[in-house]
């Protein structure tokens, strides 16, 4: 499903009068944001990526930028070089972009407030009297260089990362899995023979390791690696196990682990890997081990430009 939209530059949008607060009407650019289908339940994950290299117009990264709010521009421009400043507004412009879609665009994308938790996983800042979301919207914002990926659920905690296939280790992959891995990760990347199989299953292992520590909230700080197991089962099942002795481990980062978490990990783009984690809390006697699937639906985006649903394509290759 592929939109087009606005492909000549457009006027720059004037920045939001005091207060920023959820609510504002967008005008007639943002009501021009195609709405994707509403999400139906927990289970299901909206994910919408875009690629720097190919956002190059200056009107139109202008226009990004003056999606963001003052701190958030302010943050961007402090980066070192106009590579990552960019990557940063665009970073934040997904995210103010894609989460309007799922307001029906009632609330402008500059609208959008966000508190951080004591971990720093942004969240958004809802006022205490907005009753426009019947559920609550959840995100979370992955990016490498070359690709930017927001994932977006309802009511549900969500951790997305994406990685580069052919990112390159400093260290060897066995050191590096020693000192950030479960003793049976290690073995598990130990016993396959070829080193491009052996890197590629590390890094799928990373993705998901850090969507799980971001779905739960806490990033790497506040939930250690080593501290729990991701099992790549035969039949593409992926499972998460932690050890007996960690739910009594005086280690406060273990009170949050937990076992009910539900994986996806995907090829995107052909270029990078892609894990979700999401909160699973519903099972089915009709399904075979027990768990429903996950939903995914993947969108290629470059915001009031064009969106293509990619879901079912090349671009998306499930693996797990």
């Amino acid at each position: 499903m592929r939109h087009r939209l606005l492909r000549r530059a457009m006027p720059i949008p004037p920045p939001p009068q005091s207060p920023r607060t959820p609510g504002v009407a967008g005008g007639r650019l943002f009501a021009s944001l195609p709405l994707p289908p509403p999400l139906q339940s927990r289970r299901e994950v909206h994910v919408w990526y875009l690629l720097p290299d190919e956002l190059n117009d200056a009107s139109l990264l202008k226009m990004y930028t003056e999606l963001l709010s003052p701190s958030e521009r302010k943050t961007a421009l402090s980066m070192n070089g106009e590579k990552l400043q960019k990557g940063a507004v665009l970073s934040r412009a997904l995210v103010r972009t894609t989460l309007s879609r799922y307001t029906d665009c009632k609330v402008d994308p500059r609208s959008f407030e966000f508190k951080k938790n004591k971990f720093g996983k942004p969240e958004i800042l809802w006022q205490s009297d907005d009753s426009r979301m019947e559920w609550p919207l959840h995100f979370n914002i992955s990016h490498t260089s070359s690709l930017i990926a927001c994932g977006i659920t309802m009511d549900a905690p969500i951790g997305i990362d994406v990685e580069d296939k052919k990112r390159k280790t400093a260290k060897n992959i066995l050191s590096l899995a020693r000192r950030y891995f479960t003793p049976s990760e290690i073995d598990y990347l130990a016993k396959i023979p070829d080193p491009d199989g052996q890197q590629k299953e590390f890094i799928k292992l990373w993705t998901l390791k850090e969507a799980y520590v971001k779905a739960l909230g806490r990033g790497f700080s506040g939930a250690p690696f080593n501290k729990f197991s991701i099992i790549l089962a035969a039949n593409n099942r992926i499972k998460i196990s932690v050890a007996p002795k960690a739910f009594n481990d005086s280690d406060s980062s273990c009170d949050c682990l937990s076992e009910n978490w539900q994986f996806a990990v995907a090829e995107l783009n052909s270029s990078h890997y892609m894990a979700i984690c999401t909160e699973d809390d519903s099972t089915s006697s009709d399904s075979g081990n027990g768990r429903l699937p996950l939903g995914l639906k993947v969108w290629k985006t470059i915001p009031f430009v064009e969106d293509i649903l990619v879901s079912g394509t090349e671009a998306v290759k499930l693996v797990s």
